[in-house]
């Protein structure tokens, strides 16, 4: 397996498993990851999802390189933006309609089409060695899984031109100051920082975490008056839910509230 994947206390493993080459991905790795995050979706046990590469070194370096090179020699088309066609589609970058949210765990390299999955995360927690970058360019290729069009949402637009029109890398620090990632912490804090995000994650009533994300994500370019006006899907769900009205009850009662998603 090219992935590993776990599940436990409502929490989704999700660990790239290439470690001898950088966590790069291959296509069987998009297809391993396709079915899991379709388990992901359907799991009503699941509440979050913490995406992270196997090894010391390297989230992930992105697209495997010497198996493009052989597809390439075997005629495949040159890649483009987007991967309608090819194996594990809708791929993460492409899953708009994900309800979970997903926690990237980053330390070491996350180039490339590996950068991209991190910026397709809702969260990104880093380690202070963390590196990123968007290199494509210096090999004559685009970040097409949704680097440039996440990038130039996510940062300011003259500093993300500037990283993607040379392919520089970017350290944690500085990824932690354009608003990038949402902490960044020494190696060994890592894993703590997780779980206290992804404790505080379960804690939360699942609908309205589903809610916000579907609400947040597909209002970010809309017209303010349009956003308070659109219909969203997880929204009326959870107007309609028990949760809804169990959290006051709790709050009255003086007590945890019990979350049954319904």
């Amino acid at each position: 397996m090219t992935v590993r994947y776990e599940k436990r206390d409502h929490v989704a493993r999700v660990t790239l498993n290439r470690p001898e080459v950088l966590n790069a991905m291959d296509l069987r790795t998009h297809e391993e990851l396709a079915a899991i995050w379709d388990d992901v979706e359907a799991d009503d046990e699941v509440r979050v999802a913490v995406l992270t590469g196997a090894g010391d070194r390297a989230f992930s370096v992105g697209q495997d390189l010497k198996e493009r090179a052989r597809l390439t020699e075997q005629g495949a088309p040159p890649t483009t933006f987007g991967s309608r066609g090819q194996p594990g589609w809708p791929r993460l970058t492409e899953r708009f309609t994900l309800s979970k949210p997903v926690v990237a765990r980053v330390h070491g390299y996350a180039l490339g089409g590996g950068f991209e999955l991190a910026l397709a995360c809702d969260l990104i927690v880093a380690s202070e060695e963390a590196v990123f970058a968007l290199p494509e360019v210096k090999l004559g290729l685009v970040p097409g899984a949704g680097g440039a069009f996440r990038l130039a949402r996510q940062m300011p637009l003259k500093a993300a031109m500037g990283y993607l029109l040379t392919g520089r890398r970017m350290t944690a620090a500085t990824a932690l100051r354009f608003g990038l990632v949402n902490d960044v912490v020494p190696y060994a804090g890592l894993d703590r920082c997780i779980a206290e995000w992804t404790t505080d994650l379960v804690r939360s009533a699942p609908l309205s975490v589903w809610a916000l994300k579907e609400s947040v994500l597909r209002s970010v370019d809309m017209p303010l008056e349009e956003a308070f006006s659109t219909r969203y899907v997880w929204e009326q769900r959870r107007r309609a839910s028990d949760d809804a009205m169990e959290g006051v009850r709790a709050f009255a009662d003086k007590r945890d509230p019990v979350w049954t998603g319904r």
